[in-house]
């Protein structure tokens, strides 16, 4: 069975065209995160600078492999805002990801029905001008070895496209290196079965 080991995200920031219903106006917002800090913080400054709308509503997705979620109505019906947002999210297959759609109230009550498609149609907006990248689930090891067998170190390293993330190179030399996940197990395997490389995940 082969490992899942890569992800899809957005690059940046992105904001979608607005949207329009009976004066209501939709404003969409997708947000690259990884923490839940991060989600308040581009919740907050949104609501800074759109102070005069009414809503609000917003869901994330944060992890790769522990995957957190919410979904928030922001005094909506239950269910018509936040819902419709992270369906839009689970359908273009992301995570790392907040999506806002802020309302401005057009006078006009526009329905459980209405509103779900609004929300909706602001998080696919959103989605749509984002640029959509795939990632890398990663594996992190650190290796300790003499300075003596550095280049054959450095030699299985290339060979399997594993990143050094930081290094300390002395008469002992300590590595740490980043590898996809799916070439996790067979990059520990080879430099366990290495004389003189001691390697343990971090």
């Amino acid at each position: 069975m082969e490992i899942k080991d890569t992800y899809k995200t957005i690059l940046k920031t992105s904001e979608g065209d607005v949207f329009k219903d009976r004066n209501s106006k939709f404003y969409g917002f997708a947000f690259p995160v990884t923490t839940e800090t991060q989600v308040k913080n581009h919740i907050e400054t949104l609501k800074k600078q759109h102070y005069s709308a009414r809503h609000w509503c917003y869901a994330y997705q944060i992890g790769t492999e522990t995957i957190k979620h919410r979904a928030n109505d922001d005094g909506e019906p239950n269910n018509s805002a936040g819902m419709p947002i992270y369906g839009q999210i689970q359908s273009f297959e992301l995570t790392n990801i907040l999506i806002v759609v802020v309302r401005y109230y057009g006078g006009t009550k526009l329905g459980v029905g209405g509103l779900i498609n609004a929300y909706r149609t602001g998080a696919q907006l959103a989605l749509e001008a984002a640029e959509i990248i795939e990632k890398t689930i990663d594996k992190k090891f650190q290796l300790n070895f003499e300075y003596k067998n550095m280049s054959k170190v450095m030699r299985m390293l290339k060979e399997n496209q594993a990143e050094i993330t930081s290094q300390t190179l002395e008469h002992d030399c300590q590595l740490e290196i980043s590898v996809r996940k799916g070439d996790g197990n067979k990059v520990f395997e080879l430099f366990s079965t290495f004389f003189g490389v001691e390697i343990r995940e971090l």
